[in-house]
């Protein structure tokens, strides 16, 4: 442990390095060619050579110890891509890609991961067994680029016996890490409704089908669902963020309506269970006056489930490198990471990043940053976390 934490000390200036690199060049999700040249260059140049390409994007590199190399199996995980925002920092590696922006923090998990690659290599005669390092595309947008990876045989020829990842927080201090066992994040979907009737003139109501009226009972009746269909007990959180119309003026009533939504949910029967009742509420609301309804709903990422056992001595692994007094739990959250598709498969651990600064913003937001300080702690942790399952899954 000394000399991965000293390791991933001596690599603190060029962590910071890549970071800002990585900050500067952001790309859309499945768009991620330089970003993934970058990477494999790095990881090249440092003396790896065995990558797997699952996706057109994104790589796989396995690493294998000195000696053992087939006595455990473990796997770190990092997504690359990064969001349509424009940023509004005042820095010197603001993105060069106008209206694209590392506003989630991939940046900094990529550089961990890369990080851990490093210091897992120079310490491979320490430590018997395969590592799978997964850099991985397409996150922020459906289906998740961890759903292809899996269906691609990610986890599979060898399997891993665990799977770890993190992620940032801005609401943690550097030196901190959050932990959440069981069900930590929600399941995401994304809804798409498209209202259709007979538009018109606005003074002329009674020869129209008002499809805007129809849309606000839709928003109202929809609640239904979270206030009265749902388990009191199971968070449930269904939102419609945007509703809209072709063309339009304060005198026409349209003759379609889009509303765009969200539904976020911890439990898998009552996920399709709302589905259904999504599908029935928008059209027997529409119908009720004279209008009909498309319905898609978009499936995304499941539940990000933390292995209660795989946290539990993740959590006094990753004590016995911070100190026990900066291991946090918190609670579940309802946003959502497709690495809800590696958990749903063999265990995995998902753990939150402190990297709190003064005045910082949250995650998605145009001023979005992090406290540098966070990634050799991050890098070295993953190493560490790596390291120890393999001890333990070597013993058994």
């Amino acid at each position: 442990m000394l000399n991965i934490k000293n390791l991933a000390d001596g690599l603190k200036n060029e962590l910071i390095a890549t970071r800002r690199h990585l900050h500067a060049h952001p790309e859309r999700s499945f768009k991620e060619y330089e970003t993934t040249k970058f990477i494999q260059e790095k990881l090249t140049n440092w003396g790896f050579s065995d990558f797997q390409f699952l996706d057109k994007t994104g790589l796989v590199l396995t690493l294998k110890s000195a000696k053992n190399a087939d006595k455990a199996v473990v796997a770190l995980r990092a997504d690359i891509d990064a969001l349509p925002i424009l940023e509004a920092n005042q820095v010197d590696y603001c993105s060069q890609n106008e209206g694209i922006m590392h506003a989630c923090g991939h940046d900094a998990h990529t550089t961990c991961l890369l990080g851990a690659a490093r210091i897992l290599q120079q310490t491979a005669h320490e430590w018997e067994g395969t590592i799978k390092l997964i850099f991985q595309a397409g996150e922020e947008e459906n289906p998740g680029g961890a759903s292809i990876l899996v269906k691609n045989g990610v986890l599979e020829n060898p399997q891993p016996a665990a799977i770890f990842a993190l992620h940032v927080d801005t609401e943690l201090e550097a030196g901190t890490i959050g932990v959440c066992s069981g069900l930590a994040m929600a399941s995401a979907d994304e809804i798409y409704i498209e209202i259709k009737g007979k538009g018109g003139h606005g003074a002329r109501p009674h020869e129209c089908v008002d499809t805007v009226l129809v849309t606000a009972q839709i928003v109202q009746n929809l609640q239904q669902i979270v206030s009265r269909r749902a388990n009191p007990l199971m968070p449930t959180v269904l939102t419609i963020g945007k509703i809209y119309s072709e063309g339009g003026a304060t005198n026409i009533i349209p003759e379609r309506v889009f509303l765009n939504g969200t539904l976020r949910t911890f439990d898998e029967q009552w996920r399709l269970k709302a589905h259904e009742l999504i599908q029935q509420i928008v059209e027997n609301t529409a119908a009720a006056s004279g209008a009909s309804a498309l319905v898609e709903i978009d499936k995304g990422s499941p539940t990000v489930y933390n292995n209660p056992d795989l946290c539990a001595e993740s959590s006094l692994w990753a004590a016995d490198y911070l100190g026990k007094e900066n291991i946090l739990t918190i609670p579940p959250r309802m946003g959502a990471e497709d690495f809800g598709f590696y958990s749903q498969q063999i265990p995995a651990f998902f753990l939150r990043l402190g990297t709190k600064i003064p005045n910082g913003t949250g995650l998605h937001t145009p001023t979005f940053n992090i406290n540098e300080e966070a990634l050799p702690i991050g890098a070295g942790l993953l190493a560490h976390l790596a390291v120890e399952k393999m001890k333990k899954l070597a013993t058994r």
